[in-house]
């Protein structure tokens, strides 16, 4: 059984190949995580995945989506990552985290408190992005970026990588999808400069290359990093599977292990088919004619489901999301419905 077969990357080695995607909390305070984050991350290590990589983590203030966002910008954050990073890798799981930076979509309010943006004077902030173009009606005009933002940027993330070493973490995620800054720049829908980080392919995507190339700096080669694309905007005129197949292939040199694969985001009101594993079939054209390792993502539910991904080579791993939120113990409920072996913690045995 393919699914719980390890895999390699680097020096590290997942025990199988369902791992937890990043998931947003809204949860912290001043970006620290706290119990919370600790009992969410830590039980779902004990649930089997082969890695639990912790949700978008800003790397600065400013980055941030909403104020319950976690981060990276500074050691506070450091410290009260590391008792959560020291749990999930006792448990014989990879702990990771995806690095983030919201753009144009950052100064908004929790899902629960009703979403969009933080009405001015109520805690929001300046928000940044490609161009001067709001993410939607209502929104907060960002701030086009000049050449200090830019360097900033870049610094952030190199920095963030560093102090995600640091603090435990032994795989990062650099975010570029779901329209936050990085997808910003990539889509011709909301990059509209006419400098070097605008116009051609070249040119959208030089701030990703740079990021991970600062980020590739600073964290050890016997490390993996990973990237995260949305591998279409699913509007006319904007970033296409063919982009992020001809991403995929420049991004490999520069140190990236695999990419995963998601889809949307930069645009509201699109249409989407959206059905069990609708996205899945882009981690596979991406894998095949990149060369480089996917990983699945998107209404993935079932045990046979992500097996099947996984033999059929469409992707190397499947990331679980919602699924996991419903039951943190997928791995090993799948591990049971597919006769393969999935040693409990010891605490665990008498139940299995």
């Amino acid at each position: 059984m393919e699914l719980f077969t390890p895999f390699a990357q680097r020096s590290l080695t997942l025990r199988n190949r369902i791992v937890v995607a990043p998931m947003c909390q809204y949860s912290a305070t001043d970006g620290l995580p706290d119990h919370w984050h600790l009992v969410h991350l830590g039980s779902r290590a004990v649930g089997g995945a082969a890695a639990v990589v912790a949700e978008a983590t800003a790397v600065s203030a400013e980055g941030r989506i909403s104020p319950g966002d976690t981060g990276l910008w500074n050691d506070a954050q450091v410290e009260a990552w590391k008792p959560i990073t020291s749990f999930i890798r006792r448990q014989h799981a990879v702990a990771g985290v995806q690095l983030a930076h919201a753009g144009r979509k950052a100064s908004a309010r929790r899902p629960w408190e009703g979403g969009g943006p933080l009405p001015a004077g109520q805690g929001d902030w300046v928000t940044v992005a490609p161009s001067a173009i709001p993410f939607d009606r209502d929104w907060h005009t960002p701030q086009a970026l000049d050449a200090a933002g830019l360097r900033k940027v870049v610094d952030d993330f190199r920095t963030a990588a560093q102090r995600a070493l640091a603090a435990g973490f032994q795989l990062v995620e650099v975010h570029a999808a779901h329209g936050y800054l990085l997808h910003q720049f990539l889509s011709p829908l909301s990059n509209h400069r006419e400098d070097a980080y605008g116009g051609s392919f070249e040119n959208r995507t030089r701030l990703v290359r740079e990021v991970l190339g600062a980020v590739r700096e600073v964290w050890p080669a016997e490390l993996p990093v990973w990237l995260r694309v949305s591998a279409t905007d699913w509007a006319e005129g904007g970033w296409t599977l063919d982009d992020s197949v001809r991403l995929a292939c420049e991004v490999a040199p520069l140190g990236v292990e695999l990419i995963d694969v998601s889809s949307g985001g930069l645009v509201p009101h699109v249409k989407i088919p959206v059905g069990p594993g609708y996205q899945v079939p882009f981690a596979a054209r991406i894998r095949a004619e990149a060369g480089i390792a996917t990983g699945a993502v998107g209404l993935i539910t079932d045990a046979a489901q992500a097996a099947s991904i996984v033999a059929r080579g469409e992707a190397d791993l499947v990331l679980i999301a919602r699924e996991s939120l419903r039951d943190p113990y997928f791995p090993r409920r799948a591990a049971q419905e597919l006769h393969a072996s999935l040693q409990a913690p010891v605490q665990y045995q008498r139940a299995w």
